[in-house]
């Protein structure tokens, strides 16, 4: 066996040990308290840390840099969701370092991360953000997690003004009307896509996007201070996002994979969770809040 091999072997079992005991740990926690967002950013802090030992127990070039995009960016992991990763490159990669970020790239999915990445050159990032709006809104939450930080002050400082607010509301306005004729129809009345359905997580996303593209700032306390919001608006919003955040992370952990639809085989275990208690003549998911939750 090889050295690089043996050391390969010895990384996987390392980080692969390590997830799943802060995994566990992080799951347990959400299921005593639950805190969804002390989960989902349990999770961003656990990856980060096993990424950037990654990347410096590679020893990958110094002018390079590791950027965490879209929710992963954003500090929103949740327990099925993909890892969404960016390697910034000063220059188009030559032989060795492809070889190298290819190493990368098998070593994450082998001690089990679930990652969509991208290998791109500032113009490329910048061609493709153009190109797609997909990309251009996966980048507006890009932050860094190691490697370095010229690199990624000169791409955010370049993306800033190539964008469009006014382009990028329209388009992502078009998005959400396909997206809500998709996700509209009678079979998901009453099995709700928590994420991707008509008043779901993306569409409050959507808000907080087009508030970044426009510099309106980056959360709801931003909009109600701009006076776009009330106050009680702020913070109706605020629980509307809490309460989708625990649903849908509840609907991960119960399905044991990426689940995004309320399924009838979900619903009463759910309920239960949240506190429901089933009457004689109503199950546990039948029966309505006798006044607003608070999540």
């Amino acid at each position: 066996m090889s050295a690089d091999r043996h050391d390969d072997l010895a990384i996987v079992s390392t980080f692969k040990n390590r997830l799943h005991e802060g995994r566990r740990t992080s799951c347990e926690q959400f299921l005593a308290k639950g805190d969804a967002l002390h989960l989902l950013h349990a999770r961003c802090h656990l990856i980060d840390q096993a990424l950037c030992d990654l990347w410096r127990q590679l020893n990958l070039p110094p002018t390079l840099a590791l950027l965490a995009v879209g929710g992963y960016g954003r500090g929103e992991l949740y327990p099925a969701s993909d890892v969404d990763l960016l390697i910034l490159l000063p220059a188009q990669a030559d032989d060795v370092l492809s070889a190298q970020l290819e190493r990368l790239v098998r070593l994450l999915w082998d001690i089990g991360l679930e990652t969509g990445h991208s290998v791109r050159t500032i113009e490329q990032c910048l061609e493709e953000a153009a190109r797609d709006i997909t990309v251009q809104t996966a980048m507006i939450e890009a932050r860094r997690l190691t490697g370095s930080a010229p690199l990624f002050d000169e791409l955010s400082a370049r993306l800033k003004p190539a964008m469009d607010a006014q382009n990028f509301f329209q388009s992502k306005r078009i998005e959400q009307e396909d997206r809500h004729q998709r996700f509209g129809e009678t079979p998901y009345s009453l099995e709700a896509n928590c994420k991707e359905g008509p008043g779901g997580l993306r569409d409050l996303q959507l808000i907080l996007w087009i508030t970044q593209a426009a510099g309106f700032g980056r959360c709801w306390k931003d909009l109600a201070q701009r006076g776009f919001i009330t106050p009680d608006e702020e913070h109706l919003l605020e629980d509307s996002e809490a309460f989708l955040r625990n649903l849908r992370t509840r609907l991960h952990l119960l399905a044991g994979r990426r689940e995004d639809r309320l399924l009838f085989e979900y619903q009463t275990a759910i309920a239960e969770q949240l506190g429901f208690t089933a009457s004689s003549a109503r199950r546990a998911s039948e029966l309505a809040p006798a006044e607003p939750a608070s999540y």
